[in-house]
């Protein structure tokens, strides 16, 4: 059975053992949890916000203080591998974490914050530097920046534009002035296009040097102090060296918390769980002294659900009816190899209960047309090579990830297979390569065993829609299947006989004809009854659609033009029916493009340096091609599956089953001995 069935359950238990049942649900993970639609004035429901919130944000701190240990802290041989795994832990210690929990928190709040000073004080540093460098210009002045002159002097500190020589300055500046003006002009510096300057005049000349520094540009400077610039940034260098021992301080002291890594995986789960079990304790309908649940579970779990909570706490537990409108949760119970096309199935839709699961029958057209696609034994072994190593490496993997990795191994095998059929390994690198370095001109040394695609393509071609066809009418029948088992029959005769008929004479019409013999360079010469017989299969199937597809109108005017109708979606099933060309057309890119990778590499391979310029060509050549074409297979193989497929009999509607459990980011319980 492929869809597993469901059972409906209610749950009726003593408040005392509402934390003890929900830990016992929540560690199982066996059942879907729904809020009660219960209206009772006795019935109340717990305000869990806040607490919820508390555990999520200490959920958030744990990540984060996690993030930080990988940067301050890693773990050793942790970037040997592109895969984390989740670690295992004893359910046991699991358990006794509930302890430990609030002063683990602690510790991790105390790491955020240490990497929250370090950016505070690297944001100073960053500030004062950017002071020092605007005084810099200034180091030679011996009197404070803020300083503004005496009773009888004033003090002018500024920048003029670096247009003019020093003499032209002074000129300016004295310009309308006596010749024993009391005026002292100190240049300074000349930096970034300007020329800093400190003036001393008496306050007596004070108006007509403003005007005359005000026409040359003078402007202030965009950086000051009350100190000698000197003093100032020796302040500054000393304040930024202290800092930056602080920084390291906090470094050496984040990188000691790599001990406590173990801890703070669990903890960040341990809350992510009690955030979630306070979600639920907020929707859960309960009195002074009872609380009531509600949900789904599978049918061969139910009953020893049902005796455990009864036994050990008291339960009552009773199986529902699911109403009418209600859409019980979808669980595929499918053989090993079948399941990692399950979440291709998903990103479509579920079926639901009472409906066809096609992932056993889609995984084998999966793997087929993959593997046709990419088509290089070569790359295939790469493929699977690549991910069962990984598999065998990382036994614990996130599920969607394993199962994807899963998909592609068996999509490697297929790819190897259909290689070796078409005669290619890494395109035609054995050849290339005799021919490069041994000087080998004789027929090519791997033979396909089945034929070559770029010498014979339209034989491809034709295989291609032969694939096609049968993919298609898997389809069809899996329709008429679904409709034999609602027991409709005039819908099965009417729907999808019909179409098998005319379509099979269709396409046993084409075989012997002109058409066909100069796409496939041959032509088929069928006896006169079967001739006939082609003829009479399309043609009764055409009647069987003109007359029955409206069916259910009484109008025979409506029926004849519905029926019409529906005997033009032959040209539908033609487009589909060519959509499988893209099994030729990326089958045949792949090899192309393999092949002139190949011949650019033996373009560099004479001379010395010949082979380590042809081993460079090559990989990164194959490696662009691999990673290009495995996108398209795998996007076009999906593509052939939703469109093509689906369309003759699935329309998924189901939903996935969710049920309560505790959420592991980080650690895999392993149940104790």
């Amino acid at each position: 059975m492929a869809i597993v069935k469901m059972q409906k359950i209610s749950i009726a238990a003593a408040k005392k053992h509402r934390k003890a049942i929900l830990e016992q649900l929540q560690d199982m993970g066996l059942m879907e949890l729904h809020e009660e639609q219960i209206e009772d004035v006795d019935l109340e429901r717990m305000d869990t916000q806040a607490a919820r919130n508390n555990f999520e944000r200490a959920a958030q701190t744990l990540d984060m203080a996690l993030k930080l240990l990988k940067e301050y802290a890693p773990e050793k041989n942790a970037g040997l591998s592109l895969f984390s795994e989740k670690k295992l832990i004893p359910r046991s210690d699991f358990q006794a974490h509930d302890s430990r929990a609030s002063g683990l928190l602690t510790k991790a709040q105390k790491l955020v914050d240490l990497e929250k000073e370090i950016h505070e004080l690297g944001a100073a540093n960053l500030k004062d530097r950017a002071t020092i460098s605007g005084l810099t210009p200034w180091m030679s002045l011996d009197i404070p920046m803020s300083t503004r002159g005496t009773a009888k002097t004033e003090v002018f500190i500024g920048t003029f534009p670096e247009d003019q020589s020093d003499e032209a300055l002074i000129a300016g500046l004295t310009a309308d002035l006596p010749a024993d003006a009391p005026l002292d002009v100190n240049i300074l510096a000349r930096e970034n296009r300007m020329v800093y300057v400190c003036l001393i005049a008496a306050k007596s000349i004070s108006e007509t040097l403003t005007e005359n520094m005000r026409q040359m540009g003078f402007a202030r400077p965009a950086v000051s102090c009350r100190r000698i610039p000197g003093d100032k940034i020796k302040s500054l260098e000393e304040s930024i060296e202290r800092r930056k021992r602080k920084i390291e301080e906090n470094k050496k002291e984040m990188a000691s918390y790599g001990l406590l890594r173990r801890d703070f995986y669990i903890s960040a789960d341990y809350y992510r769980s009690r955030a979630l079990k306070y979600e639920l304790l907020g929707k859960i309908p309960q009195t002074r002294h009872i609380f009531f649940l509600q949900g789904w579970v599978t049918d061969q779990s139910a009953e020893p659900l049902a005796r455990l909570l009864s036994e050990k706490y008291g339960a009552f537990v009773q199986r529902e009816e699911r109403n009418q409108d209600e859409l019980e949760p979808t669980v595929l119970e499918n053989p090993r190899i079948a399941r990692p096309v399950e979440p291709i199935l998903a990103s479509y839709g579920l079926p639901t209960h009472g409906r066809f699961d096609p992932t056993k029958i889609m995984t084998f057209f999966y793997v087929i047309f993959f593997g046709m696609m990419l088509s290089d034994a070569g790359y295939g072994i790469l493929v699977s090579l690549g991910t069962g190593l990984i598999l065998l490496r990382h036994r614990r993997l996130e599920e969607g990830l394993r199962r994807m990795l899963q998909l592609f191994f068996m999509c490697g095998l297929s790819t190897t297979f259909w290689g070796f059929m078409y005669g290619g390994f890494f395109g035609n690198a054995i050849d290339t390569v005799a021919s490069t370095f041994f000087g080998y001109q004789g027929d090519a040394i791997l033979k396909p065993l089945w034929f070559e695609p770029l010498k014979d393509p339209m034989r491809l071609l034709i295989w291609c829609m032969l694939f096609g066809l049968i993919h298609l009418y898997t389809g069809l029948a899996i329709k008429g299947y679904e409709t034999l088992k609602a027991h409709d029959v005039v819908g099965f005769i009417s729907d999808i006989l019909s179409w098998f008929m005319m379509l099979t004479g269709l396409v046993l019409m084409l075989l012997p004809s002109d058409l066909y013999g100069s796409i496939a360079g041959t032509a088929y010469q069928f006896p006169a009854w079967l001739v006939a017989f082609s003829k009479i299969l399309a043609g009764g199937g055409a009647l069987i659609i003109l007359v029955m597809s409206g069916r259910s109108k009484k109008n025979w005017a409506l029926r004849i033009a519905l029926g019409a109708y529906d005997i033009y979606g032959v040209t539908g099933w033609l487009s589909d029916l060519l959509s499988y060309s893209r099994l030729l057309a990326l089958g045949l890119a792949t090899g192309v493009i393999a092949n002139v990778i190949n011949l650019m590499a033996s373009m560099v391979g004479g001379g010395p340096l010949g082979p380590i310029l042809f081993a460079v060509v090559f990989i990164l050549g194959h490696s662009l091609n691999i990673g290009i074409n495995l996108l398209g297979a795998y996007v076009h193989t999906n593509r052939l599956q939703y469109v093509e497929f689906f369309s003759k009999f699935y329309d998924g509607g189901g939903r996935a089953f969710q049920p309560f459990g505790r959420q592991y980011k980080y650690i895999q319980i392993k149940e104790d001995k």
